[in-house]
């Protein structure tokens, strides 16, 4: 199967469609923490990664104006929990048939920024907020692909608990 498009879309706050949004939710980069190694039988240096370990992750969530739905996100004493639900459509390359999988990423966070947005008339405010991202998972057709807990020692890559050691050590 070939995925074509992003069919559609809606995005979840415990539980609650969030109805305000904008059209476009771009999700978070991750890159791996690194360290240098050198020394003694290494040719030079090299980076490598600390498993796991990622950056200051972050995802703006933008809405087409100031309502109700965007102030929930505010409480700075509460984590945010989200969930964007997506169809995937996707061409079968041998009979050209069309068909649809289901994709589920689920988010936690803490407030980070707020952007009230713009005022005039007859335009949208791109009002926005933006997450500090402490859990991620991406789930392609109910099976988990990515999940990262920064606050639990998880990350998992296609169902491999690439961590399992290291929270047993600890």
């Amino acid at each position: 199967m070939i995925p074509e498009v992003i069919y559609g879309f809606n995005v979840y706050k415990s539980g609650n469609k969030l109805i305000g949004l904008s059209g476009e939710v771009t999700l978070p980069d991750f890159e791996a923490m690194t360290d240098t190694i050198n020394g003694a039988g290494i040719l030079g240096e090299f980076d490598t990664s600390i498993l796991g370990m990622f950056g200051s992750n972050e995802i703006e969530i933008p809405f087409r104006a100031l309502d109700e739905d965007i102030f929930s996100f505010m409480d700075p004493t509460e984590m945010v929990d989200l969930n964007l639900r997506a169809t995937k459509q996707m061409l079968d390359e041998t009979t050209a048939a069309v068909d649809f999988k289901s994709m589920r990423i689920a988010i936690r966070g803490k407030l980070k920024k707020f952007k009230p947005g713009k005022v005039q008339q007859a335009t949208q405010m791109d009002s926005s907020v933006t997450l500090e991202v402490l859990y991620f998972l991406i789930e392609m057709d109910g099976q988990s692909k990515f999940e990262l807990d920064k606050l639990n020692f998880i990350y998992k890559v296609n169902g491999k608990d690439i961590l399992e050691k290291v929270r047993k050590f600890i």
